[in-house]
C-alpha cells in the first residue's frame, strides 16, 4: 500500500521525485550560483554604519542620546546575525570551512553569541521543521508551542504561558541575553564543541573592548541603561524576524512519514514584499525557498519563489505567504491558544465557589 501526504492526498513518493525537478529548473537557471558582489556590499555597508555608530558614541560622550547609539547597534548587530546566519548555510562563500570561518568571526567577535551553538542548533530546525520532539526551536521551554508543554508549566511560568502570545513580544526584549548566555553555556560546559577555544577567545575579546569603552566613556547608570536598549533591540529584532517563519504552522507528529519537499513547504511561511522586505529581515521572509535551498544566495531567493510556487501549485501542496503584520498577529494568537493548555480547568470563581462549599 503506497503512503500518500496527510494534507494533500498525493502520493508522498510522487512528491519526493518532484523534488528533483524543481531542483534542476532552480540550478539551470543559476539561482544556487554565488552572489560575491551582493556580500561584500552588504558586508562594506553594515561595517560603515557600525563605524559610524562608533564614532557617534565617542561623540556624543556623557547624554541620553547615547540610547539611539545604542539601538542602532542592536539593529546593526542584527543584521551582521543575518550574515553569520548565510554564511553558516553556504550561501556566501564557495567552500565549506570559509563559509565556517566567516560566519565564526561574525557570529562571535562582531554579534558576540557562539557560532558552534547555533550550527547545532539550527540544522537540527532545519532537519526536522516544527516536528515534536526533534525542532529544538519548539521544545519545551519559557514559551510554550504545543498544548502538552504547555501542560508541563508551573508557577510564574505557568502564568507566563497564559498569557505568551500577549507576552511574547515583550518577553523578546530578553531574547538577546538568552542569546549569548545559551551559547556561553555551550561552550562553558562539557560537551564537545568544535572551536571552542577560538569561540570563547573571540567572545571574551570582544566584551572586554565593548564593555571596557562602555563603562569608561558613560556614567554607570546611563551604560547600563545603553546595554539594556542594545541588547532589547537586538533580541527583538532577532525574535521578530524569525518567528513569523513557522510559528502557527502545522506541527508534524513526531513519528510522521513526510517527503523532504512537503515537510519544509507545509511548515514554513513567507512574507510579502518587495527587496526592502528582504533587507528587513535577511532574506528570511522568503523561508519556504530558504528551506527547500538552504545554500540559496539571499538575491535569489526572489526569483525562486516563482518557480516553487508554480510547483506547489502543480503538485497540491499549499504554499504559504501572508503580510509581515498579519503573520504576527497569527503568531500571537497561536501561542495564546496553546497558552489555554496551561489554564487550571477550575480557575473560575463560579466554579471555585462551588469547590468550597
Amino acid at each position: 500500500m503506497r503512503a500518500t501526504s496527510p494534507r494533500t492526498g498525493r502520493n508522498v513518493g510522487d512528491i519526493a521525485r518532484t523534488y528533483t525537478q524543481i531542483s534542476r529548473a532552480v540550478k539551470e537557471a543559476g539561482l544556487l550560483d554565488r552572489t560575491r558582489g551582493f556580500y561584500a556590499a552588504l558586508a562594506v555597508g553594515l561595517t560603515v554604519a557600525l563605524v559610524a555608530l562608533g564614532a557617534a558614541f565617542v561623540l556624543l560622550g556623557d547624554s541620553w542620546f547615547q540610547l539611539l547609539v545604542a539601538a542602532g547597534l542592536g539593529i546593526v548587530f542584527t543584521q551582521f546575525a543575518f550574515l553569520a546566519h548565510e554564511a553558516s548555510h553556504r550561501q556566501i562563500l564557495s567552500s565549506g570551512p570559509s563559509n565556517d570561518r566567516l560566519g565564526r568571526f561574525l557570529a562571535t567577535f562582531v554579534v558576540g553569541i557562539s557560532y558552534a551553538w547555533w550550527m547545532t542548533k539550527h540544522s537540527r530546525h532545519h532537519a526536522n521543521p516544527n516536528r515534536r520532539g526533534k525542532d529544538p526551536d519548539i521544545a519545551w521551554d519559557t514559551i510554550s508551542f504545543v498544548e502538552e508543554d504547555a501542560k508541563r508549566q508551573r508557577g510564574l511560568l505557568a502564568f507566563i504561558t497564559r498569557r505568551q502570545g500577549f507576552l511574547f513580544f515583550p518577553l523578546l526584549t530578553l531574547e538577546g541575553i538568552n542569546l549569548h548566555f545559551q551559547g556561553l553555556r555551550l561552550l562553558l560546559g562539557k560537551e564537545k564543541v568544535d572551536g571552542r577555544f577560538l569561540e570563547l577567545g573571540f567572545i571574551a575579546l570582544r566584551m572586554a573592548l565593548y564593555l571596557t569603552a562602555v563603562f569608561w566613556l558613560l556614567p554607570f547608570g546611563m551604560a547600563v541603561a545603553f546595554l539594556g536598549v542594545q541588547l532589547a533591540v537586538f533580541g527583538v529584532y532577532m525574535g521578530a524576524s524569525f518567528a513569523p517563519n513557522h510559528k502557527g504552522m502545522p506541527i508534524i507528529p513526531k513519528d510522521a512519514k513526510l517527503d523532504f519537499f512537503s515537510k519544509q513547504v507545509l511548515t514554513s511561511r513567507n512574507i510579502r514584499g518587495g527587496w526592502w522586505m528582504s533587507a528587513l529581515m535577511g532574506g528570511l521572509n522568503h523561508q519556504v525557498e530558504h528551506h527547500l535551498f538552504p545554500n540559496m544566495p539571499r538575491p535569489h531567493l526572489r526569483r525562486a519563489r516563482k518557480l516553487v510556487l508554480e510547483h506547489c501549485t502543480a503538485v497540491g501542496v499549499p504554499y504559504t505567504e501572508t503580510s509581515l503584520v498579519r503573520s504576527y498577529a497569527i503568531v500571537v494568537r497561536y501561542l495564546n491558544r496553546v497558552g489555554l493548555a496551561a489554564r487550571d480547568p477550575f480557575d473560575c470563581p463560579l466554579v471555585n465557589r462551588f469547590r468550597r462549599v
